[in-house]
Order: structure tokens, then sequence, then C-alpha cells
């Protein structure tokens, strides 16, 4: 019984229809590189299920919604931000499953959770599942995964590994050498535990914000050289 319950709770749509969507969606991630490809669309299925279950959510709708919500970004890329790729991967999604026979109102909710997973304009998530599935999104931002994806991508932009002690970040323009991961901490990824929508998720940002706070501070005091090291001896001296 417990192998069977097991098995529903990863595959909500059972395994077949699972693995049928992961095929459908994977075009889409083309050339997305790392930071949203289909490693970054598995790890939000599986926070957005955990969630799920823990509140009590369709999780059916859930695991659509996560394998799908990212399907309009190359859109939003290559028009340069001219397209959302949250409206536009609504508009896919519901083409999608519209070919795989899903009944009208499962596709109203999957398309409702992909089209607010940004939580921009007028773009409010008014269901549970679309709360939870934008904050399994904004989680895999932050914490260790969200510390990877960003010098990841500043890698991608060729931007520095830190930015330079007399920089300052506030002037400092996106995409360019000085958009470091550290930036993007201080910008973006900071904020993100005050904007979660869901209990579970709110503990979950504020462990993973936890983290960060610790590696970046770590970080700022390496990239002074020997100072730094000697501030760390002298507060582990008085600890």
């Amino acid at each position: 019984m417990k192998k069977d319950i097991f098995k529903y709770d990863d595959y909500p749509l059972g395994i077949e229809l699972t693995e049928k969507l992961r095929q459908l969606a994977d075009p889409y991630h083309d050339g997305m590189g790392g930071c949203h490809g289909p490693d970054h669309t598995e790890r939000v299925h599986k926070t957005a299920l955990h969630i799920g279950r823990l509140l009590g959510a369709r999780l059916d709708v859930l695991s659509g919604a996560a394998l799908l919500h990212d399907i309009g970004r190359r859109y939003e890329t290559q028009e340069q931000g001219k397209i959302c790729h949250a409206e536009k991967g609504a508009e896919l999604a519901r083409m999608i499953l519209a070919k795989l026979d899903f009944a009208p109102a499962i596709i109203d909710a999957i398309a409702h959770c992909i089209e607010a997973h940004r939580y921009r304009g007028d773009k409010i998530p008014r269901t549970l599942e679309a709360k939870i599935l934008y904050d399994a999104d904004k989680l895999d931002s932050i914490g260790a995964v969200g510390i990877g994806r960003a010098f990841l991508f500043a890698g991608q932009t060729g931007a520095r590994l830190h930015n330079e002690s007399d920089v300052d970040i506030l002037a400092c323009k996106p995409y360019s050498k000085e958009d470091t991961a550290y930036r993007e901490f201080k910008f973006k990824m900071s904020k993100i535990k005050d904007r979660m929508l869901t209990p579970e998720g709110k503990r979950l940002a504020k462990e993973r914000h936890d983290f960060m706070e610790v590696f970046f501070e770590r970080l700022e005091r390496e990239t002074k050289g020997a100072e730094g090291l000697a501030e760390d001896m002298l507060q582990m001296a008085a600890e």
C-alpha cells in the first residue's frame, strides 16, 4: 500500500502522462542554459509537490503546471522581454494539454498557475496551486541552488566572480561584467523570503535565506584577502 502511495505522490498524473509532458516540454528548454533548463523544472516540480502534499492541494494540477511552467521562456528571451514567458507558457500549455485530452477545468487550473507564477501586474496567483507554484519557482532561486544558479548566470554573461571593492553595486547594470552573483543577491535574492505566499514556502525560504547570508558574508571576507582572513580568525577566537 505504501509503495502505491509513493508512486502516486511522485506521479499524480500517472507515470506515462508525466513522462509525456516531460518529453513535450523539453524542446522548449533548448538554449536556455543551466539556469532555466529541465533540471530547474524538475526541482520546481519536486518542491511544488512537497508543498502541495502538506497543504492538501490538487497534485495533478500542480504536477502539470510545474512541468510546463517555463515553456514560454525562450520566446521571452528571443524577444528581449517584450513577451512575458508566463503568459506565453500558459498559452502553449493550453494547446499541449488539449491535445492530451485533459479536462477543460484542469486545463484552466494549470494555465492559471503558469500565467500567474511570476506574480506580475494583474496576474495574481488566486488558487492554492498557483500560490504553491509561485513559491516553488522562487525557492529555486535562493539557497545553495540559487547561489549556484547566480554564479552560473554570471559566468554565462561574462561577469566577474565578485565585484571590485571600489565598485558601487547599486550603480552596476545587469548583464555587465559587474553583474555578479553577489549583486544578484543584494538586488533580488535577499528579498525573496518576504514574498512567499504559503506557510511552508516561508519556512523553506527562511532556511535558504539564512544560508545565503552566511555564504555571501564569507565570500565578502575572502575577497578582501589577508585582511578578511584575519577578521575570520578574530571572530573565531571571540566565539
